[in-house]
């Protein structure tokens, strides 16, 4: 079998802001908020990881991902069958995959987070990690917040995370 050398990507423009999304052989790899500060870094990150460079290109992975978003976004999906890559330390992945277990419509704090993963002195990584988090809303760093409730950092900025917390809220009721 041929060694795949590209990342597929392509953008989806949603009602919050523009994602972009990759897909490694049949696995999503990325899908971030285009204009995030930190962009380059998780790009080179993803990239250097695979040995792989971007290519736009549509293929059935980030179809597949467009299509659930655009049920997420009206409300109507609350959890996404697709498989992911997630491309970091064992530590990050220890808090991408503790994220995925956040229920549909919760919040849990950093620190929580921390002890969820059993690094309880480990907030301040933990949101490290979050920013790190190549997968937004498949992976919900949205649903992390401060241990006083206040809403702080995510990639689509503030008013968008709000904005998704409040979306599913409203579909749980």
């Amino acid at each position: 079998m041929p060694e795949t050398t590209s990342i597929l990507t392509q953008q989806h423009k949603t009602p919050y802001g523009t994602l972009l999304l990759g897909a490694y052989e049949s696995s999503l790899c990325l899908c971030d908020w285009l204009t995030r500060s930190n962009r380059a870094s998780i790009d080179k990150r993803i990239q250097r990881y695979l040995k792989a460079e971007y290519k736009p290109q549509t293929c059935a992975t980030t179809d597949s991902a467009i299509k659930q978003l655009n049920a997420y976004f009206a409300g109507g999906k609350s959890v996404f069958e697709l498989p992911l890559l997630l491309l970091g330390s064992d530590f990050q992945q220890a808090v991408w995959q503790r994220l995925q277990k956040i229920p549909y419509g919760s919040t849990t704090s950093y620190r929580q987070l921390a002890q969820q993963i059993n690094k309880p002195s480990a907030a301040r990584a933990v949101a490290n990690a979050n920013n790190a988090n190549a997968l937004s809303i498949f992976v919900p760093c949205h649903r992390v917040i401060g241990s006083d409730g206040a809403l702080s950092g995510y990639a689509g900025g503030l008013a968008t995370k709000r904005t998704l917390l409040k979306l599913e809220q409203a579909a749980r009721r």
